[in-house]
This record gives C-alpha cells, structure tokens and sequence, in this order.
C-alpha cells in the first residue's frame, strides 16, 4: 500500500488531491471541508475518489504525522472519525476508507473520500465547499449548477410497453380530470372541451400512448403495480399502543389519489383542549393534527419517495405524535434550508409525478409545503415538525398532537409575530435538541430561555415579557379563541363581509396593526372558522359574504 501513496506523490496537487503536514493535530472544521470540497471535486472530474493526506508537505515531502495515532489518543482515534464526520455531511457521506502507512519509518494517513452523489452537492454543516487551485472556498454557482444538472433519470416518466388505459382505475383517472380542469379552466377555459385521454397526455401519464409510472402510481388499479419492474408503491398505517404494542394496521395501494383521503380517515383525529394564553380562562378547542399538516406530509412522501428501493410509505400513528417516513434521500441536505424563503429545490426525484401532483394541485409547484406545515404548526402554538435525517436515504418526519412544554405555547401566545427562525430554536429547546451557543445568546438576549448553556429551559417569566396582561390585551389584542367568537356572534345578526367583519371586532385586534394586518388576521380568523365547519362563504372570493354554517 506504501505505493499508492507514492503513486499520489509522483502527481503535481490536483483539485482532488490535498497534502498537509498535520504533524502533530488539524482542525476538524478544515477536515470537513476539505472532505465536502474533494468530494465535490472528484465528481466535477469524473474519478472514483478524493485523497487527502496527512504527512506529507506542500512540496510533496514526507514528513510523517502524530495526527490521533491510536495509542496515544484511543478515545479520539481514527477509528471514531467515520462516524464524527458523518453527523454534518450530507447524504450519509464519509470516509470511503482510512489508511496508515509507514513510509520511510514515517508515519503517513490517507483519507480515501467518496464523490459526491449525483445531482447532491456534498455540504459540510449545509455549505457546499470546492477548491479553487490551493484555496478552499464555498462553492461558485457555476459548479453548483454542474452538479445539479447532471444526468437523472426520472423513473416515473418511465413507461410500460405492457399496460394500457384498462390497468388504471377510471374513478381515478375521472378524479384527477375534474382536479385538473379545477385548477386550469378559469385561465384556460377550452381544458373543459378536452377528453380524459387528451388531459392524461397533458399530465404526464400518457406518452406517445403508453402508460407512465406516474400514471401507475397515482393512478393504475392495485394490480397494475406488477408493470413497475420490482418496485411495489405502498402506504402502509400503522396504530400503536401506549405501551408500543401493534393494535392494527391498514395497507394502501395504488391508486394514490384516492387512497390518500382513506389513510387520512384512519388518523384518530380527536379534539382536545389546551390553555395557549394567560390571558382567558378559556382554553382552546382543536384537533390534534390540521387535516392540511397531514396532506403536505403524505403527499411529499408519494411525490419524493424512491420507488426504486421498492420500500413503503409509512404512516405511524402513537398516542401523541404522528410519524411520516419515505425511501430517498432529503433532496434540501438539511432543514433549515428547505425553511429559508424562496427555496427551490435543484431537482426532483420524480419530475414527472411532481408535476402530475401540481396538475392535481396534491403538492404546491412553489415547494413551500414544508415551510406551511412548519406555519401551521406554529400558528396552533404546537410543536414543530421533527425531521430526522440519520438513516441514510430514508426521511422520517414525526409531528406531535400535543404541547410538550407549556412554557413554548406561552410564549407562542405572549409573541405571535414572532419571526419562524426563533421559534424553530425555541422548539428545538423544549424537545432537548442541542443548539450552538450563538443561538443560545440570541434566546437568551430577548429572555426566551433560562439556565446554563448547553442545559437550557424556555422563560417561565411570560409576564415580563410581555408586560401587564392589560398591556398585553391592549398591544397585543384579544386571544384567538376569544376573536372568532366575537366573529360567531356577529354573524348571528346577519351574513357580512370580511370588511365589516374587519370593523365590527376591530377592537380587539392589537392596536399598532395595520390595515392591511388586521384584513389579514381577519381572514385568517375567517379561514379557521370555515375549517372547523362553522361558517362558510357565499360568493366570489374577495366579495364573499360571510354567513353561519348551519
């Protein structure tokens, strides 16, 4: 093996091979660096792998290296770099293999570094890193843009020379014509002339006549799924108990369209009652999952899960929290940047069922759905979603139906403009997730947490946060629960408008809000109310009158 190292030193410094001296230690925050910048590169130029090695200068000298030699630092050893690189890579990189040499009578470590995947920039802590000559920098567009747009096949635009129109299910394919024609005839009214077929060829699940997977996925009777090649779509919900004993379980098989509000009906959605406010004595009544978290959740699954591993969709239902998992990849890399506004994905895994699910208006074409959950979640002063990430090529989402700590929702409630970012640490806070310490101070500066870093806890001091509670009613307005039943005995007298709505519990909206804010949080409130069955709209939307659903 010496030779391979001789090997790489008989070459000039490429982009894909870096030398260092690291005669005594190097800093991990390079190393994971260098790793995603390596990587990066040997994808960009084709080759098997990346190298970097310890030991050797920039003349390419040997001049060996102490770097975590195993008798010297067993508990920080090389054999407990794999796993400590991985936790902030992406995709569920790390060292390919690790090898020790002994050159000369000198010490010399090669760290053998994977390309990246294609299409998958490999990030370190979210940050994709390249080499430009010997410097090391975040990644330039321009490569970005080359590994995001190499070759991938989309397997559900594959098509099948065997099945036809009688392998999908016509109240399926009925459906998903009238959800197109919904979306599309008030801008294209000549989509209400169109036949079924001449819509399933504008969707996607036609091609020169031959039924896509797509078409077999959301569409196509169970049977069908044999036309997939090995691949089996299923979803499969799965009821515990308490003590995490199996009460029973359901499966759901093609087609998706329709199967997705069956799975959504075997949800124990009950309602119960929290107190979100010191401000009224009364608590608040809800569901313990929005129907809508549930959609984008489920939906996401179909549309990103890689049917090529042949795996299920699955749906877990505990006492207090539902778990959503799917085969594939997180395409985002990590959370937070499929929170931050106006993210886009840089590709889909499955292009053609994404946009058949647009067409169907089952996920939205902007890829906001994650950051709504999030909203939704947070307007419900719940907490937010969990994503973990930590099985390679697998995602796993788990949302509670309950508070679990009631000191997040009463800070929810004393600040509900509070901006997604601090609440996404708060959230991570009260589930006992660790936080860096700049996120720390930042809490800790505006009183939102407590105690010693890193055990922190949310502030029990709502009160002064956010003043008197008649300070609070004034500046803040009247709670949530407590507006929508102003609404209610409104509407009582006769069907309004939003704006007279707007004006008729104007006084309990926080007095420094807008107009425009109090329409919004009007037609929020409206919205909430049309949700839970109690009201509804007559009219075109904007001029709707607004009346009980009774």
């Amino acid at each position: 093996m010496p030779a391979l190292v001789h090997f790489l030193l008989g070459d000039v410094e490429t982009e894909v091979v870096e030398y260092k001296e690291a005669k005594r230690n190097f800093d991990f925050e390079k190393l994971g660096k260098y790793f995603s910048a390596l990587s990066n590169e040997a994808n960009l130029r084709g080759m098997e792998c990346g190298w970097l090695l310890f030991g050797v200068t920039n003349k390419r000298e040997i001049c060996g290296t102490a770097y975590r030699q195993e008798q010297r630092h067993p508990s920080v050893g090389l054999r407990s770099l794999k796993h400590e690189i991985a936790e902030n890579l992406n995709n569920g990189l790390t060292f390919e293999e690790i090898y020790e040499f002994d050159v000369d009578g000198k010490r010399v470590v090669a760290f053998q570094i994977p390309p990246c995947e294609f299409a998958s920039p490999t990030t370190w802590r979210g940050i994709p890193w390249s080499r430009e000559n010997k410097s090391l920098v975040q990644m330039p567009r321009f490569k970005l843009e080359a590994i995001w747009g190499q070759s991938r096949p989309d397997w559900s635009k594959k098509v099948s020379f065997e099945a036809n129109l009688d392998d999908l299910d016509p109240e399926a394919i009925r459906f998903a014509c009238e959800r197109y024609v919904d979306k599309y005839a008030v801008k294209q009214p000549a989509v209400k002339s169109l036949d079924e077929g001449e819509m399933l060829r504008k969707m996607g699940f036609l091609v020169h006549g031959h039924i896509t997977n797509a078409a077999i996925v959301l569409l196509g009777r169970p049977e069908s799924t044999v036309f997939l090649g090995g691949a089996a779509p299923r979803i499969t919900w799965t009821l515990y108990a308490s003590d995490g004993r199996v009460e029973t379980y359901e499966h759901f098989d093609p087609p998706f369209i329709l199967q997705v509000d069956k799975v959504l009906g075997k949800i124990r959605n009950e309602r119960y009652r929290y107190f979100d406010s010191r401000v009224t004595l009364f608590p608040t009544l809800a569901n313990k999952y929005d129907p809508e978290v549930i959609r984008e959740l489920l939906h996401n699954a179909i549309a990103h899960q890689d049917y090529r591993n042949s795996g299920k969709i699955n749906v877990l239902e505990y006492e207090d929290r539902l778990v959503f998992k799917n085969e594939g990849s997180f395409i985002p890399g990590t959370i937070e940047r499929a929170l931050e506004p106006g993210y886009k994905p840089p590709y889909y895994r499955n292009r053609l069922l994404a946009d058949a699910m647009v067409d169907t208006e089952m996920i939205d074409q902007n890829a906001i759905g994650i950051r709504n959950v999030y909203e939704i979640q947070r307007g419900r002063m719940l907490p937010l979603p969990t994503y973990d990430l930590s099985e390679r090529n697998r995602v796993s989402v788990t949302i509670y139906g309950r508070v679990l700590d009631e000191a997040y929702t009463r800070l929810l409630a004393a600040e509900p403009e509070m901006d997604l970012e601090t609440v996404f640490m708060l959230d991570l806070v009260q589930k006992r997730s660790p936080i860096t310490r700049e996120q720390a101070r930042v809490l800790r500066s505006r009183g939102l947490v407590e105690g010693r870093y890193p055990k922190l806890t949310l502030s029990s001091k709502v009160a002064g946060i956010i003043g008197t509670h008649e300070e609070y009613v004034r500046r803040k307005g009247l709670d949530a629960s407590i507006c929508k039943e102003l609404i209610i005995k409104f509407l009582r007298t006769r069907p309004c408008t939003r704006a007279e709505v707007v004006s008729a519990i104007s006084h309990a909206l926080p007095e420094d809000m807008n107009d425009a804010q109090r329409k919004k949080h009007v037609s929020y409130l409206l919205q909430e109310l049309r949700k839970e069955r109690r009201i509804r709209p007559d009219g075109a939307r904007g001029n709707a009158q607004w009346m009980l659903d009774e």
